[in-house]
């Protein structure tokens, strides 16, 4: 299923801008192996343009979990490339080949131009390097703005000059399954190879913008979700954003440390020592656990229906409780971590065969934040409002006022 949301604003402060993004949402099926959809993936994508004086248009991932952005190059024949639109530097007269270092390349140094091969969780791409304008989509379609000159283009708020990876080379998974385009990078800039790649520093460092954004994620079926870099949207809080620091700013990622995890009354061991982290991810569609919690978090809060139709979401559990330095909590209720349909399992003791309600889990090893760490993807951001501070290295939480009705 796919939502839209046709506006978006700017809003001018004294001394600051504040650009808000509608985000759309893309749903994807997961089926069991008796073909019962049993889950979603999802994503949130926004439109950017890039190049001048016609801009080309792409939606893209807003991914705080990654540090570049990059398109499909008119180059790519992949399948995923072919089913989406393609960047072609060679219309864009604000285009500037380069190489990894900065230095642009032409003629006969393009044969021989540097390469890059970026993973995206289950996928990669291999791309070269360009320099362009790339702009934040105001309006959710063209306007007189197309026509602007480089030099017009550049001074406008909402739009930078940045380096694009352009993608030679995609893999299927995960890119032929999506709509979006493209994936625009919101990790620090440690996350990318040079800051000259990382688009919310380029528009911080170009603009009168403070080096803040923060997301809100609509609840399942409604309209709404954003995300608003320039600072934090007061309408989508119920309460203040409360701070949390981040933990190795110099790895790029959004991580947090986790004192204790409990479900209902009963401690994971793992996280007793206090030594448990979160990356906090909007590329991400589940709850991420590390994989020596995987089972024991599954186990105690599965849950027994015998009823193929039930809801999950709908049937009683424990929460799953986040501890976090600062004094913050977050909770995630069986409404927010199940899977919607029951699994069909057999008891290893009596053979009998049951309807169990399981949470929507998602095993996820990363080696280099370590064995302890999870991945806090769309549950959390759909129950919490989320702010992410590059100045002051945290992120800051604060329950979501989400909409009953559109």
């Amino acid at each position: 299923m796919l939502w839209s949301f046709p506006f978006l604003a700017i809003l001018q402060a004294a001394y600051t801008v504040r650009i808000t993004v509608p985000l759309s949402k893309q749903l994807v099926p997961v089926k069991s192996a008796d073909g019962r959809t049993v889950s979603h993936k999802s994503a949130y994508y926004g439109s950017i343009d890039v190049g001048r004086p016609v801009p080309q248009r792409f939606t893209v991932v807003f991914d705080t979990g990654s540090g570049h952005l990059f398109l499909p190059a008119k180059e790519c024949e992949d399948p995923p490339c072919l089913l989406h639109n393609r960047y072609d530097a060679q219309l864009s007269e604000t285009a500037r080949p380069m190489n990894a270092d900065g230095v642009e390349i032409s003629g006969n140094d393009l044969e021989s131009r540097d390469l890059v091969e970026i993973a995206y969780g289950t996928g990669d791409i291999v791309g070269s390097f360009v320099k362009d304008v790339v702009c934040i989509d105001v309006g959710g379609g063209h306007s007189t703005e197309d026509l602007l000159d480089e030099a017009e283009a550049v001074s406008l708020p909402h739009c930078a000059s940045v380096r694009v990876i352009q993608a030679r080379e995609m893999s299927s998974e995960p890119f032929t399954a999506f709509g979006f385009d493209g994936v625009l990078g919101l990790g620090l800039a440690s996350l990318a190879l040079n800051p000259g790649f990382h688009f919310f520093s380029q528009l911080s460092e170009q603009k009168d913008v403070d080096p803040m954004f923060g997301v809100f994620l609509a609840k399942p079926g409604k309209n709404g979700s954003e995300v608003t870099f320039g600072g934090i949207s007061d309408a989508h809080v119920q309460h203040p954003v409360r701070w949390v620091p981040i933990l190795k700013p110099e790895m790029g990622f959004w991580q947090v440390q986790i004192l204790t995890v409990r479900t209902g009354e009963k401690t994971l061991q793992l996280c007793e020592d206090g030594g448990c982290t979160a990356a906090v991810d909007t590329g991400t569609s589940l709850l991420g656990i590390p994989p020596e919690a995987f089972k024991p978090l599954l186990a105690s809060t599965a849950r027994i229906t015998d009823d193929t139709q039930q809801d999950c979401r709908l049937v009683p559990g424990p929460s799953i409780i986040f501890e976090l330095a600062g004094g913050i909590t977050l909770e995630l209720g069986p409404d927010a971590y199940s899977r919607p349909a029951p699994s069909r399992v057999t008891s290893s003791a009596t053979g009998k065969v049951h309807d169990v309600c399981r949470a929507a889990l998602l095993p996820a090893g990363i080696p280099s934040m370590g064995s302890k760490a999870f991945i806090f993807g769309e549950p959390i951001l759909q129950r919490y409002y989320t702010a992410f501070d590059y100045k002051g290295h945290r992120v800051g939480f604060a329950p979501a006022a989400q909409k009953e009705t559109d």
